[in-house]
């Protein structure tokens, strides 16, 4: 064996440059794809359902399109015509929780008469209470004995009162002050005192009607005081209810009255009332 045997583990060193030939030069290129044929006379299918489908729903959406607009312009000229008449659209947003009636002092009522507004609606709701409480004494009165016809009394005056206090009153007073209208103080002041004379008239609750106890006054709420103590008790607070509710009352038309003497409006009524005097005796 020979002292210098090769590597069976080296590796054979080959230049990639000693043979020029065998590497393919940079500037071969690779043979083009063969051109497919072009026939002219191919046509594409197109399903002819397809496209009456997209001229019909085109004709649809025209016709809608057509009617929106036709409605737009209608309640355009109703909207131009109310506000020509002088019509004010009122949207219905209290209480918050169910919307029964248009109320936003904050938004209509000028500033300073705000303040005014804002009592009148305190007596509303205080007439609201009274009638509420004064069902609540009179059933109790009921229950110890002294009959059906007091409650139904109570009944009927918290159904028509309350009602009948927001459409007489307070709202013509919410617009006399919104639009300051002659006519709508003067509707305010004739049912407004006599809203305060009922008020009054509760608080003393003189036996004329069933012994004055369908009313909680001062007057009911003695005699019931001796034979039942709570029916007694339940009275006096419905006394007291009747006399704030009096009180804040004749406030407010003293302020309302104030302002309406002042702003000129009592001698814009005169007129208003001689012109329509005038007119139907023409």
């Amino acid at each position: 064996m020979s002292r210098y045997d090769s590597n069976p583990f080296e590796e054979e060193e080959v230049n990639p440059f000693a043979n020029p030939g065998s590497v393919p030069p940079a500037t071969s290129r690779l043979s083009p794809l063969p051109p497919e044929p072009y026939d002219r006379g191919a046509t594409i299918d197109i399903p002819l359902d397809n496209a009456k489908d997209i001229k019909l729903k085109e004709k649809e959406l025209q016709a809608k399109e057509a009617e929106l607009k036709r409605r737009e312009q209608e309640l355009k000229r109703k909207e131009d015509a109310i506000q020509r008449a002088g019509i004010v659209i009122e949207e219905k947003n209290w209480p918050p929780f169910f919307p029964i009636i248009h109320h936003d002092i904050g938004n209509e009522i000028p500033i300073h008469l705000q303040r005014i507004q804002y009592v009148a609606f305190t007596t509303f709701l205080g007439l609201f209470l009274c009638l509420l409480w004064n069902i609540v004494a009179v059933t109790t009165a009921w229950i110890k004995g002294e009959g059906p016809t007091i409650w139904f009394l109570a009944i009927i005056y918290f159904i028509s009162g309350v009602p009948g206090g927001y459409v007489l009153w307070y709202r013509p007073l919410y617009r006399a002050m919104r639009t300051d209208s002659a006519l709508k103080f003067g509707w305010f002041f004739m049912f407004y005192l006599l809203h305060i004379g009922f008020c009054i008239f509760a608080a003393v609750a003189p036996p004329i009607i069933f012994k004055g106890k369908s009313l909680t006054g001062i007057l009911p709420a003695i005699d019931v005081l001796g034979d039942h103590a709570l029916v007694g008790i339940f009275y006096f607070v419905g006394f007291g209810l009747f006399c704030l509710e009096s009180l804040l009352s004749i406030w407010v038309i003293q302020q309302v009255y104030m302002y309406f003497r002042g702003s000129g409006k009592a001698a814009e009524m005169k007129k208003q009332a001689a012109r329509s005097t005038m007119m139907a005796a023409l």
